[in-house]
Parts: structure tokens; C-alpha cells; sequence
């Protein structure tokens, strides 16, 4: 009898099995050291953004044990550890010297739905525009032309004059010029009677040797 169901979609291997279990209990220990860094990474900018120089003092080592503890655990890299360091402390000397500190909030659009639909058209047609290179074969002039009478839209031909005030020129006309080859005389086609008639050819059969 099978271990698991038809429609299980996790793990069946015991290998699998095992990851999945070392997963939890490293997730159970990791989640809530990291959690905690955050919290208390965040606790020491707003004490600081108020100004209390020894809630400061007391915070910010907080802060930087709890990091120290993420990392030594692997809920998160040193590096990241270290990062985050730097940029507490330089973010606290700045509140503590009066220059605003910047959040790391995800920046907001500015523009409307609108403005984006109407962007999204003008590149759409720049990007045709820039493609549009199948109207130099007589393919594509035909399929302009088919693409515009659906549309409506005046077929426009180059035959056509435009539309000024003054009258197109006339078309001059060339006139062709027949040539005639001179015919040579049948004497000269047909050339001397001894070369009009073919010679006889000989031809000479070997004989076998004896």
C-alpha cells in the first residue's frame, strides 16, 4: 500500500523527507533571531529619533548582539550582519546630528494610469515604427495598402500629385526608335558550294591480330 496519496505534491523519498524535516527545525530556530534583529535594529532608530542620548546607548549594543546572534546561527550571512551594523550606527550619528534620515520604504509611482497607458502606446508605436521595414519589398506595399483600405484610411500612391496650388507637370513621352539589321544575301549565308556541302568521313576498322 502506498505511503502517501495520489494528489500529494510533497516530498515521498526519504531523503525528501528528511530535508523537509531539517527545514522546519532550522526555520524554528532561525526565523525568531532574525525577527528579533529587525525589531531591534528599528527600536534603535526611533530612540534615536527622539533624542534620548542614553536609551541610545543602551539600544544600539542591543541591536548589535542580536545581529551577531543571526549570524552565528545562520539565520543570516555576516556580511549582511556587518552591513547592517555600518548602517545603523552612521544612520543613528546622523539623527543625533540633526540630518533627516531617508527610510528604506519602496518608492511609490508617481505617475497615473493615464500618463502610463499613454507612454505605453508612444513606445509601442516608436517600436513599430522602427520595424516597420517590410513596406520597402512590393510585399509589404501591398500589405500596407490591404491594412489601410480595411482601416479606411486613403490609399496613397507616389502616381499621385499632391495637393498644391499649382498643377502637376506633364509626363513627357519618349519615342522608341525601330532598328533594322540588314539581312545578308544568300550567297554569304550559304558561303562557297564547297563548304555548304559536308565532306565524307573515312573511318578505318582495325584488324585483329593473328
Amino acid at each position: 500500500m502506498a505511503h502517501s496519496a495520489r494528489n500529494w505534491k510533497g516530498a515521498r523519498t526519504p531523503q525528501a523527507i528528511k530535508r523537509d524535516r531539517q527545514a522546519e527545525r532550522r526555520h524554528a530556530v532561525n526565523q525568531p533571531r532574525e525577527s528579533a534583529a529587525r525589531t531591534l535594529v528599528a527600536k534603535a532608530l526611533r530612540v534615536a529619533m527622539a533624542g534620548d542620548a542614553e536609551a541610545v546607548a543602551t539600544a544600539i549594543p542591543a541591536a548589535e548582539a542580536a545581529l551577531d546572534r543571526a549570524a552565528k546561527s545562520g539565520a543570516i550571512h555576516p556580511n549582511a550582519a556587518a552591513r547592517r551594523k555600518s548602517r545603523l550606527v552612521r544612520k543613528v550619528n546622523a539623527v543625533l546630528a540633526g540630518v533627516a534620515v531617508v527610510g528604506t520604504a519602496h518608492a511609490t509611482k508617481t505617475t497615473g494610469r493615464a500618463a502610463a497607458a499613454k507612454a505605453a502606446k508612444a513606445r509601442v508605436a516608436a517600436s513599430r515604427a522602427s520595424k516597420a521595414k517590410g513596406e520597402q519589398t512590393a510585399v509589404g506595399k501591398a500589405r500596407a495598402a490591404v491594412q489601410r483600405a480595411t482601416r479606411g484610411e486613403p490609399a496613397t500612391t507616389p502616381a499621385e500629385p499632391a495637393a498644391t496650388g499649382t498643377s502637376a507637370a506633364p509626363a513627357t513621352t519618349r519615342k522608341r526608335t525601330t532598328r533594322t539589321r540588314a539581312t545578308k544575301p544568300a550567297s554569304d549565308q550559304a558561303g562557297t558550294p564547297e563548304q555548304a556541302t559536308p565532306k565524307p568521313r573515312t573511318r578505318t576498322r582495325k584488324q585483329p591480330e593473328a
